[in-house]
């Protein structure tokens, strides 16, 4: 009777990973929730088993089976988090609290220092806390903290939406926290362990989180939405700016006539007058950068279904003189984008994407010269390989490792350089980044013969 509790609660943790995998699809963030919920699923499953043992050298070897997944569990609950929080520094503590999991496994399982035998309940037997078993409660006070302050921290800075996303799972990690009662029966106290309904309702609630309220919502398709529900409004304005257009030069005039028979005191100055006169062109200049801007995203996220059935053998000269021609350079920015080395080859893939990747590239050039007030950026093509290179600050060393990584960012969106990865792999080809601080960035694109 005291089995079925863990039994049915165990599948329903299985249920859980599946659900979420199955309705957000396999990612870093879908993939650690499935490895929580599968440990749990374990750690339960071998308690209902162990409920129902006689024999206590058996008893006591499952005991100790189970307590290796839960020795787990606090990690990969900091696991999840760190992913959900996209908190890439992370990487080394959660590492380092695996490897500290894996210390205690290994000392579970060749001694008695952090399970020192067997309590004989009225539900059955549980495992007796070791002299070291303190140093578990240690680490899962420390990682569970951690996990708080990230989800704290990351929905103080979000958005309304995702912070209300992130505080509905921050409550449900607070009541993830009630199931260390469970420990107390590790030191005598006998209570059936009410632990695995905490857990249960806890994940439960991340898991229809992570669904209904899309707290796994692809960054990049939430970003197509904006995109093109901005069309709407852009083209408003550029109405309403040819409209202005048509009218503001009367009116200047009527204001300069009215001037000049001292009907009215001037009130503005000859620059200001100057600006009206290319108001339409400064609104039009705007629109169509924003325009642009929406077309990367959408592009970036139609990168994310490429199917190879729509490539072609594309010339690269034309992709990167349709760039160059496209692209809507700031004032005499052009001037600073110089090609050498024109040689020409065809690669295998979508000229569209190819495209958008060069502007992609061009942006962060232009932006990284425009930024330190010096520089150029170069182009070249030869021997299959397309390199663009711009002698601006440089990428500081600690971010160079990271700037594929998707929405890894020290300023922008993050999406960009992640995007161009995507279409450079999906043509059969390689990307890669060289920089040195102070002196210059360098994109090399290595695609195959066609």
């Amino acid at each position: 009777m005291h089995s079925l509790l863990p039994a049915v609660v165990s599948l329903l943790f299985l249920c859980y990973g599946g659900y979420v995998l199955r309705s957000r699809g396999v990612s870093r963030i879908s993939l650690t929730f499935f490895l929580l919920c599968g440990t749990t699923f374990c750690w339960q499953f071998t308690w209902a088993i162990l409920f129902q043992m006689h024999d206590e050298r058996a008893a006591l070897s499952l005991a100790k089976l189970g307590y290796l997944l839960i020795l787990f569990l606090p990690t990969t609950l900091y696991h999840f988090i760190a992913e959900l929080t996209a908190q890439q520094g992370e990487g080394r503590w959660v590492a380092l609290s695996y490897a500290v999991a894996g210390l205690l496994g290994v000392l579970l399982l060749t001694s008695d220092w952090l399970v020192a035998g067997l309590y004989r309940y009225f539900f059955g037997f549980y495992p007796k806390a070791g002299p070291l078993h303190p140093l578990h409660l240690v680490q899962t006070a420390l990682v569970a903290g951690r996990g708080l302050w990230l989800l704290y921290r990351r929905q103080r800075m979000a958005v309304s939406i995702e912070r209300t996303r992130l505080r509905y799972c921050l409550v449900s990690l607070l009541i993830y926290f009630f199931a260390s009662v469970d420990y107390l029966c590790n030191y005598g106290v006998a209570f059936y362990p009410p632990g695995v309904l905490f857990v249960a309702t806890s994940l439960g609630l991340i898991a229809q989180a992570m669904v209904r309220y899309k707290l796994l919502a692809d960054p990049l398709e939430v970003a197509a939405t904006i995109a093109h529900e901005m069309r709407t409004p852009l083209a408003t304005i550029r109405n309403q700016s040819r409209v202005l257009s048509r009218c503001l030069p009367d009116l200047l005039t009527g204001y300069q006539r009215a001037v000049e028979q001292r009907l009215i005191t001037p009130t503005l100055s000859a620059a200001q007058l100057q600006y009206l006169h290319q108001l339409h062109q400064h609104i039009e200049t705007e629109i169509s950068r924003s325009n642009f801007i929406v077309d990367m995203m959408l592009a970036s996220a139609r990168s994310g279904a490429l199917a190879r059935t729509d490539f072609a053998n594309h010339s690269i000269k034309k992709c990167v003189d349709e760039a160059l021609a496209s692209y809507p350079f700031e004032s005499s920015m052009r001037d600073k984008v110089k090609v050498r080395g024109n040689e020409d080859f065809t690669f295998f893939g979508s000229d569209v994407l190819l495209v958008y990747v060069l502007y992609n590239l061009f942006k962060n050039a232009l932006h990284a010269i425009k930024s330190a007030g010096r520089g150029e950026v170069e182009i070249m093509l030869a021997g299959r390989q397309l390199m663009v290179m711009d002698t601006g600050p440089g990428i500081p060393d600690d971010v160079l490792p990271h700037v594929f990584e998707p929405f890894y960012s020290t300023g922008g969106t993050g999406m960009g350089l992640a995007f161009c990865q995507k279409v450079i792999t999906a043509f059969g080809g390689k990307i890669q980044c060289e920089s040195k601080a102070g002196r210059y960035t360098c994109f090399l694109i290595s695609l195959p013969a066609d």
